[in-house]
């Protein structure tokens, strides 16, 4: 991190994102959504309560951020102009939308709600957590080793 003015990280970063993150786990817990048996009947169309947790989110979230990109205004923690983060749509993105969706039928829950459901005494969910950062660690060692292959390939030609 530089050490200019601009890079400079606003002393209450840390304490809002740790408040934020635990007022996030405390949703999931109370909307059910860290409890793997529910969210798998929701996979299974068998309960559709979780629809309206996740909807009214979703909408939370896009009038905030919609509210926030048209102010014009920039981040108080962070001092950063409010934007969009536009992501083009590759392969990389559908097998990780893929990954991430297996992953998430076979534990019975995604990775935000995996700590939340810690909270909630739900302890074997850990072999979930271990495995989010195995295939963490294989995708970054994948990509180090695609990258350097590329490179290599390039200079020889």
């Amino acid at each position: 991190m530089s050490s200019g003015p601009e890079h400079e990280q606003h002393p209450l970063f840390l304490p809002v994102v740790f408040v934020g993150g635990l007022v996030f786990g405390v949703g999931l817990a109370v909307g059910r959504m860290a409890r793997p048996e529910v969210v798998l009947e929701f996979l299974q169309f068998e309960d559709f309560g979780l629809l309206l947790v996740m909807g009214g989110a979703a909408t939370v979230t896009a009038v905030t951020i919609s509210l926030a990109v048209r102010s014009g205004r920039r981040a108080p923690l962070t001092g950063r102009k409010y934007g969009r983060r536009l992501k083009t749509f590759d392969k990389n993105v559908l097998a990780g939308g893929a990954v991430f969706g297996v992953g998430w039928g076979l534990s019975g829950i995604c990775p935000g709600a995996a700590y939340a459901s810690l909270g909630v005494g739900n302890l074997p969910i850990l072999w979930a957590i271990g495995g989010m950062f195995a295939g963490a660690y294989l995708q970054g060692w994948l990509r180090t080793v695609l990258a350097e292959s590329s490179t290599t390939a390039e200079v020889g030609t």
